[in-house]
């Protein structure tokens, strides 16, 4: 999402000088094509647009956003097929006996989707503890300890806990052996070790990959039989708790899966976990974003001064969010 959104803020160079395109608009038709393209979703890209990188989305970005999806989409298509990203989920008839496990799924879910929310966010913003103040004095001596640390769990993991998560995940959803049961935990704490050392390795893939082991152990716990509709209800269900957009969680999670079948299912899954993750977190990204906007230099406001004081007024430079 931050490459596609960088690739076309470094395409405005082509457009002509009076283009009405802003900046903004770039980043976040970018941001809506990065997320299109990579899980081959472009309805997701087009919510995350609206719900995340914009609270609302000028009629002249409108089109340019969609223009970035559909292109990107093309390329990725014709790069890899035009194939869902976790294949086809196979789920059969959802009676009342899902209703339980598929609770317990989501309060999980929801639970430790904001606890890993509020752990980035205090982990990014710096909290007053030794821990922050190695990171601000030593930043690559911090990193290597973390690398150090995430490559030890992956030893002890046997290798699951490296990468994105995919492979876990898809093997999930095609009914392979279920993973071991501190799965979650350890990829839980290596995604956030490695976001803490200032390498992040992504928040979807592996927010994705945790919300699966979730919905996978609260199955083999409760011995139901509707594991993957379990597995994909975790996935929905942790991605809304860790972004707070449940909107794009469920709809990225139905591309993905092409459980069209399961969208009451997933809407009520991402809604309820997001809303039990904003009783422990603020959202993530609004707070990564007004993190990058305090480091950003101040400069001289635009606005006349009152009159009746002698001081020039300042404020901080606040684009739009990236």
């Amino acid at each position: 999402m931050q490459v596609a959104a960088g690739v076309m803020l470094h395409a405005r160079r082509w457009l002509p000088s009076r283009s009405s395109v802003t900046d903004h608009g770039l980043l976040i038709a970018g941001g809506a094509a990065g997320i299109a393209a990579a899980f081959n979703a472009p309805l997701a890209g087009v919510v995350f647009a609206i719900e995340e990188l914009s609270r609302k989305i000028e009629n002249r970005n409108s089109g340019l956003i969609i223009t970035a999806i559909v292109l990107a989409g093309l390329v990725a298509v014709s790069a890899f097929g035009n194939s869902t990203y976790f294949g086809v989920i196979r789920v059969g008839r959802l009676d009342s006996g899902v209703l339980l496990p598929g609770l317990l799924v989501v309060l999980c879910a929801g639970l430790l989707g904001g606890l890993f929310s509020r752990l980035l966010i205090v982990s990014m913003v710096g909290a007053p503890d030794r821990f922050c103040a190695l990171r601000r004095r030593h930043p690559v001596r911090f990193a290597a300890g973390c690398g150090f640390v995430v490559a030890l769990i992956g030893i002890v993991s046997g290798g699951l806990t490296y990468g994105s998560g995919y492979d876990e995940t898809k093997g999930l959803l095609d009914g392979e052996p279920g993973l071991p049961v501190l799965f979650v935990l350890l990829k839980f704490i290596s995604t956030w070790l490695s976001t803490w050392s200032g390498v992040p390795g992504g928040i979807f893939a592996p927010s994705l990959s945790v919300g699966a082991g979730i919905g996978a152990d609260i199955a083999q716990l409760t011995g139901s039989p509707a594991g993957a509709a379990l597995i994909a209800i975790g996935m929905a269900g942790f991605l809304a708790a860790v972004t707070q957009a449940p909107i794009t969680a469920f709809i990225i999670v139905m591309e993905m899966v092409d459980g069209h079948a399961m969208v009451l299912s997933l809407m009520a899954a991402a809604l309820g976990a997001s809303g039990v993750s904003r009783l422990l977190s603020r959202p993530l990204y609004a707070e990564l974003a007004e993190l990058q906007l305090r480091r950003l230099p101040a400069v001289p406001s635009t606005m006349p001064p009152d009159s009746g004081t002698a001081t020039t007024a300042f404020q901080d430079s606040a684009p739009g969010r990236p």
